[in-house]
């Protein structure tokens, strides 16, 4: 491989936040420290708590495979096992697994010598699923108000929150998180399209460098942002979708009760008139 004499240099001692020298080693090409033992205990964890809910429960067709969270009755309390404490100790073990592999990422990157803008990146994600099941419920005043674990009721779930408040794509947070999403998809599809046609020349042809890159975005949609600059166009634009996304969530049921269309009464109602 080309990289292990690039590894040699790194692979030593330091950079750990937690546990010093104790799991400051690797396991092959995997960096292992202190956060990648408690990653793969609160996942392995996890794993066996849901398959004890699936052993327990009714079924084992992964489709239908459901862990509920307690009922909105048990508030913010712990519930019994099969009836939404193994929801909320799967939660935990999720949010630690989460946390563990973000700072591993840190303790990598400092190895490196690296900015950490992988582990804030990451951190956005996690904070996006907070957002559904600690965040959301905390306001609430229930844990019941978190999504269960499972493919169709999970689906289920978001499509009653989408009629609980009648036009879900009317919350003015949710239009400008998928207007990341899509723009983000938008920029990302550009990016790896000009790298794969300038490293992949026809047949007899040179490859072609950044100067070809940049020429051909200036003379299609006269600017180009740059090597450097595509990748913080796309730090920006991911950060931002998961950021909105987690937002429209909270926004819903917290902050507003009522169906998302009614929000707009005020556009309605604005004395000035932009259009005919």
């Amino acid at each position: 491989m080309a990289m292990l004499s690039f590894e040699r240099k790194y692979r030593v001692r330091g950079g750990t936040l937690v546990g010093g020298d104790l799991f400051d080693f690797w396991v092959g090409p995997f960096y292992v420290g202190f956060f990648g033992v408690t990653t793969c205990l609160f996942a392995s964890l996890g794993i066996a708590l849901i398959l004890l809910g699936t052993a327990l429960g009714p079924t084992w067709n992964p489709l239908r495979i459901n862990i509920a969270p307690p009922d909105l009755s048990y508030g913010l309390g712990f519930a019994p096992l099969m009836k939404g404490g193994l929801w909320q100790l799967i939660t935990i073990c999720a949010i630690g697994a989460f946390v563990s592999w973000a700072l591993r990422q840190v303790e990598i990157a400092r190895k490196l010598g690296m900015g950490l803008h992988i582990p804030f990146a990451f951190s956005f994600a996690i904070f996006a699923y907070l957002a559904l099941v600690v965040i959301r419920p905390l306001l609430l005043g229930a844990w019941g108000h978190g999504f269960p674990y499972g493919i169709l009721s999970h689906l289920d779930w978001v499509s009653n929150i989408g009629y609980q408040f009648l036009h879900f794509h009317y919350n003015p947070a949710h239009m400008i998180g998928i207007t990341f999403f899509f723009t983000n998809c938008m920029a990302l599809a550009m990016h790896g399209s000009i790298i794969l046609s300038a490293s992949n020349p026809g047949k007899g042809e040179k490859v072609k460098g950044s100067e070809h890159e940049n020429t051909f975005f200036r003379d299609v949609v006269g600017y180009s942002i740059g090597t450097l600059g595509i990748h913080r166009l796309g730090v920006f634009l991911a950060i931002s979708a998961a950021f909105w996304s987690a937002v429209c969530i909270i926004l819903s049921g917290p902050f507003w009760t009522r169906g998302w269309p009614e929000w707009w009464n005020w556009w309605l109602q604005f004395p000035y008139s932009f259009v005919g």
